[in-house]
């Protein structure tokens, strides 16, 4: 029986070495068709060679014109180096590095009036996000309660705004263009019902909570609630009740997300091929750093200067988090929830004298 030809590639698949490595897959005009990573680069590529027909893998090869590859030192680094190459080339076959539908985020638009909601990714423009969080539908829920509480817009961006103390010609009575002025839910800021003060203070209220440092929102429900079960309306102090669980359903997620983030503040050491162990410096999520693993106390010494360097520096301690800084937040988290048994191989930042030297 007649054995089927080798692919082309496969010549070159066998100068691989079987260790950690990031590769290409490039096609005929040099395009980076797609990224991938794995702890044993030459058994990855080979299996792309193997994969049958309508399987991903030959999907992907099929359309392959030639290979590139980067070893690494670990598993880790490969990771990350990974995570780089998908944010450089954007390869239109690399699905797995999209955000993660299970994760939402709070928006805090930019301008005069800005808006408070829930969106799925973050965009590149100048808006305040807080972050990464699961369940987009609850805190929707919640988001709601904070906008109709202190009056913020929940209308289309494109909506045209005027304050009450911006200069009209016409002296023209605007009317509210949604229901929820007249409902008390809304401060009307596109029918000069407001100040641009007024409303920018309800909006620094709205940070305020969202950091953890406010709580007027719950307080004021508490007390709205309080004097509705004295006037015996028992059910409207019902509902005051339920909206006030959704709003501290949402601070106890901000403050689990802030210490989660937190949690992942330390130094990383990884044992690499060949001996190239390397320390990584991770502050909220994010590589910071990357440095050899020391060999002598003056090493440990030159660590001690760029934790202080990296570590001690003020920054933003609330859920906010930086568009460039969200993928690897998830990246991070993601790994050492999926290998807890990593986290004997961190060590704070303040106690570098106890990170083992390299042998």
């Amino acid at each position: 029986m007649k054995s089927s030809p080798a692919h082309p590639l496969r010549a070159t698949v066998r100068e691989a070495r079987n260790v950690p490595g990031v590769y290409r897959m490039l096609a005929a005009d040099g395009e980076v068709l797609y990224v991938g990573k794995s702890k044993s680069l030459r058994t990855r590529l080979l299996s792309y060679l193997r994969a049958p027909r309508g399987d991903k893998q030959h999907r992907i090869i099929e359309g392959t014109h030639s290979l590139a590859w980067d070893y690494e030192p670990s598993e880790f680094a490969a990771l990350l180096r990974e995570l780089q190459m998908i944010k450089r080339f954007r390869p239109r076959m690399n699905v797995q590095h999209k955000r993660d539908g299970r994760y939402s985020f709070l928006k805090l638009t930019s301008g005069r009036a800005p808006r408070l909601f829930v969106v799925s990714a973050v965009a590149d423009d100048a808006a305040t996000y807080y972050g990464p969080f699961r369940g987009g539908r609850r805190i929707q829920d919640a988001v709601r309660e904070l906008n109709d509480l202190l009056g913020l817009r929940d209308c289309p961006l494109v909506t045209p705004i005027r304050f009450a103390d911006q200069p009209d010609l016409f002296a023209f009575e605007h009317v509210p263009r949604c229901h929820r002025f007249e409902l008390r839910l809304c401060m009307g800021p596109c029918a000069a019902r407001c100040t641009e003060t007024e409303y920018g203070q309800r909006v620094e209220m709205a940070r305020a909570f969202l950091d953890g440092h406010a709580d007027e929102p719950l307080r004021w429900l508490n007390e709205r609630m309080t004097a509705a079960a004295d006037r015996w309306e028992f059910e409207y102090a019902g509902r005051l009740r339920d909206r006030l669980h959704r709003l501290e359903n949402l601070r106890d997620e901000f403050s689990q997300l802030r210490e989660a983030l937190d949690s992942l503040t330390f130094l990383y050491r990884v044992d690499g091929v060949e001996g190239d162990d390397r320390v990584y410096l991770v502050r909220r999520g994010t590589v910071r750093a990357v440095v050899p693993v020391p060999r002598t106390a003056a090493e440990r010494r030159r660590m001690e200067r760029l934790c202080d360097e990296h570590f001690g520096r003020p920054e933003h301690e609330g859920a906010l988090v930086q568009r460039h800084q969200v993928d690897e937040i998830l990246l991070l988290s993601r790994w050492f929830r999926a290998r807890p048994e990593e986290m004997r191989n961190t060590t704070p930042p303040a106690r570098v004298e106890a990170l083992p030297l390299s042998a």
